[in-house]
C-alpha cells in the first residue's frame, strides 16, 4: 500500500470501530473452529494492531507476524512486542507444520498477492488440524475508490472463497459475513462517494460509539447462533486435514 495508508492504519487500528469489530470476529471465529493452540501467525500483519490484540487475548500463545513492507513491520514490532519477519505471504519463511493457526486479514485481496499460492503457503505452515482464519472484502460489485486507495484489486464472493479453500486442500470450511447491520450504510457510502480516498479514519465520536455498538450487537447475535446472509466482509475458517 501507499505509505500514507500505512500511517492511517497505524493511527486507527486499535480504537476504530471497524478494526475493533474485525479483531473480535477473527478471535471468535478461531475459537469456534478449534481448541486454542499455542503457536499463532498473523500473515500480513500490517502495522500490528491485530497482532497486539491477539497477544493480549491469548497471553500464553507464541504470536508471530509477517509483513512485506519493512516500515510497517517495524511499526508492528513496536506496537505488539512480537517477532515480525519481512516476508511474502506466498513464501512464508517457516518450517512445515509450524503453527496451530494462521490469521490473514484483508491480504488475499491485495495487488501482487495471488490467492492460490498464498493459501498453499499457509497450508504448508499449518500443523495437521491447524486452522486458517481469513477476513476479506465482500462482493465484486462493491469495488470502489476505497479499494483502489488501499491497493485492493479484488473482492470476494462466498462461493468463490469456498472453492479456493477446497481446491487448496482445506476441509471443514465455514464461511459467513459480518458488518451486516451497517451494510446498507456502507453500500450507500461506497457507491455514492466513489472518490479516491480510503475509509480508514476516525468518525465523529457519536458515530464511532454507535457503529461500535452495532458491531458488538452483531457479534452477540452471532455468538447466539444468528448468521447474516450478507455483509461488508467475509469471514472464513478452514482446517488443514
Amino acid at each position: 500500500m501507499e505509505r500514507i495508508e500505512y500511517d492511517r492504519l497505524a493511527a486507527v487500528e486499535e480504537r476504530g470501530w471497524w478494526f475493533q469489530g474485525l479483531h473480535q470476529n477473527l478471535i471468535a471465529a478461531w475459537r469456534r473452529a478449534a481448541a486454542p493452540g499455542v503457536t499463532l501467525l498473523d500473515a500480513g500483519c500490517g502495522t500490528g494492531g491485530f497482532l497486539a490484540r491477539l497477544r493480549r487475548a491469548v497471553p500464553q500463545a507464541r504470536c508471530v507476524g509477517i509483513e512485506l513492507d519493512a516500515r510497517a513491520a517495524s511499526m508492528a514490532r513496536a506496537k505488539s512486542g512480537a517477532a515480525v519477519a519481512i516476508a511474502s505471504i506466498a513464501a512464508l519463511p517457516f518450517a512445515p507444520g509450524s503453527f496451530d493457526a494462521v490469521f490473514s486479514a484483508d491480504v488475499l485481496c491485495h495487488r501482487g498477492v495471488e490467492p492460490a499460492p498464498a493459501l498453499a503457503s499457509i497450508r504448508s505452515c499449518l500443523k495437521p488440524g491447524g486452522v486458517i482464519v481469513l477476513n476479506l472484502p465482500a462482493y465484486r460489485w462493491l469495488f470502489s475508490g476505497h479499494d483502489r486507495a488501499v491497493d485492493n484489486v479484488r473482492r470476494f464472493g462466498g462461493r468463490e472463497l469456498r472453492a479456493l479453500l477446497r481446491e487448496g486442500g482445506y476441509a471443514r470450511i465455514r464461511i459467513g459475513y459480518w458488518n451486516s447491520l451497517l451494510f446498507p450504510l456502507m453500500v450507500a457510502q461506497r457507491l455514492l462517494h466513489s472518490g479516491g480516498a480510503s475509509d480508514v479514519a476516525f468518525l465523529p465520536a457519536p458515530l464511532e460509539a454507535l457503529f461500535r455498538a452495532a458491531v458488538a450487537l452483531e457479534a452477540w447475535l452471532g455468538a447466539h447462533g444468528l448468521r447474516f446472509p450478507f455483509g461488508g466482509s467475509i469471514l472464513a475458517t478452514a482446517v488443514r486435514p
